[in-house]
C-alpha cells in the first residue's frame, strides 16, 4: 500500500524557497516556500509503521511555517501590548511608592519595623518544601501575634491604611500585601539612605538630597522594581520558621539565613532588618569570626560619600530574597484600554 500527503511528510526534504520580498510597509520578509514529500511505503503486514507521531510531525510543519510566514503582525501586537503594560505598571508602582513616601515621612520612627516585617515576612520561606515566604501571611492576627513579631503591629497598620490609599486609585486591582510589604520596606531603607547623604551635608536637607541623586544608589532597584506581582496566601504560614531576632544567637541567625540560602555576607547586610538598634546588631554579629569581616566592610562603606558597596549589596540581597517560593506574574496590575470609536468622534 501506498500513501502520499501533499505539502506534509514525517521527514521533510530541505526547504526550497521560491521567492523573499520585503516591502517599505513591513519590518519583516514574506518567505514563500514548497515543501516537497516522500511517500510512505507500507506493506498490509507492516501497517502500523504509519504512526500517528508521523502524521503530527507532516502536520506541525505546515502549520509552522505557515505561522512563521505571518508572524510579524503577532509579534509587532504583542510588543504594542506588552509596552502598554509596562508602562501601566511602571505608573502603578510610582504611585504606591509616592503614598509609601507620605506615609512614612509621618511617622519615621516605624522605619525599623517596617524592615523587620518584611523581612520576618520572608524567613517563613522553606527551602525543602518551598513554601512560605513574602505571601503577605504575616498580616493575619495569629501570626502578627508570635513572639517573633512583637512590636511590628504598628507597621502592619502602616502598610494597611497605604493599601486602601493605593487601592482606591488603582486600575487593575487591589495591591497584593506580600507585594505592599516588600515595597514599603524598600521606601523605608531609601529614607535611611537619603537621611545619612543628608546627615553628611551637616544636616542641610537640599545638599544631602543632591548628594543622594548624583551618588546613591537609586538606579540599583530596577530588579527589584520588576519583582512586582507576588500573589497572597490564604491562611498563616506555619510557627517556629522566624527567630526572635532580639534573642537570638549569631550562630542561630546564621542558620535561619543558610537554611534559605544565603551567608555571613548576606546576614551582615541586613543588620538593619534585625532590630530597632542596628549599631546594637552589628556589634553582637562581630563577635563571629566569619561575620566581623563584613560589618567591618559595610561599616567602612557607610562612611564614604556614596555608601556604594553597602548600598548595592543590601538592595541585592533584599531582591533576591523577597522573590522566595514566590512566581510572579508579570502581567499584575494591568488592565485593557477602552476602544476609542472614531465614528463619534466629531471633526
Amino acid at each position: 500500500m501506498a500513501v502520499s500527503f501533499l505539502s506534509t511528510v514525517p521527514n521533510l526534504l530541505p526547504i526550497v524557497p521560491v521567492q523573499a520580498s520585503i516591502t517599505s510597509a513591513s519590518r519583516y520578509p514574506t518567505l514563500a516556500a514548497t515543501v516537497r514529500c516522500r511517500k510512505i511505503e507500507a506493506d498490509a503486514d507492516n501497517e502500523d509503521m504509519l504512526k500517528r507521531r508521523s502524521i503530527l510531525k507532516c502536520f506541525g510543519a505546515t502549520v509552522g511555517l505557515e505561522l512563521v510566514r505571518s508572524s510579524g503582525t503577532f509579534v509587532e501586537m504583542a510588543e504594542a501590548a506588552d509596552l502598554i503594560q509596562r508602562r501601566q505598571r511602571s505608573d502603578f508602582q510610582s504611585s504606591i511608592k509616592d503614598t509609601l513616601y507620605k506615609a512614612i515621612k509621618e511617622n519615621p520612627d516605624v522605619i525599623p519595623s517596617l524592615l523587620t516585617l518584611a523581612l520576618n515576612d520572608i524567613m517563613t520561606y522553606d527551602k525543602a518544601s518551598k513554601t512560605g515566604g513574602p505571601n503577605g501571611s504575616i498580616r493575619f492576627s495569629s501570626e502578627i501575634s508570635r513572639p517573633e513579631n512583637k512590636g511590628l503591629v504598628a507597621a502592619l497598620n502602616l502598610v494597611e491604611e497605604a493599601k486602601k490609599e493605593i487601592d482606591s486609585y488603582s486600575k487593575g486591582g487591589p495591591i497584593s500585601y506580600s507585594d505592599l510589604i516588600q515595597y514599603a520596606a524598600q521606601s523605608a531603607i531609601k529614607n535611611t539612605f537619603l537621611a545619612a547623604a543628608i546627615r553628611k551635608c551637616g544636616g542641610n536637607v537640599e545638599k544631602g538630597s543632591l548628594l543622594y541623586t548624583a551618588y546613591g544608589s537609586n538606579g540599583q532597584w530596577g530588579l527589584f522594581d520588576r519583582t512586582f506581582g507576588r500573589a497572597d496566601t490564604q491562611e498563616p504560614d506555619p510557627e517556629g520558621r522566624v527567630p526572635q531576632w532580639d534573642k537570638a544567637s549569631v550562630q542561630e541567625m546564621k542558620d535561619k539565613f543558610s537554611a534559605v540560602g544565603f551567608g555571613p555576607r548576606q546576614l551582615a547586610v541586613m543588620s538593619a532588618f534585625l532590630g530597632r538598634d542596628q549599631t546594637a546588631t552589628e556589634s553582637l554579629l562581630a563577635t563571629d569570626p566569619e561575620v566581623l569581616p563584613w560589618v567591618q566592610k559595610y561599616q567602612r562603606s557607610r562612611e564614604t560619600v556614596s555608601e556604594t558597596d553597602y548600598e548595592v549589596d543590601l538592595i541585592t540581597t533584599l531582591t533576591k530574597l523577597s522573590s522566595l517560593g514566590q512566581q510572579i506574574n508579570y502581567e499584575a496590575y494591568t488592565y485593557p484600554i477602552k476602544k476609542v470609536d472614531f465614528s463619534k468622534l466629531k471633526l
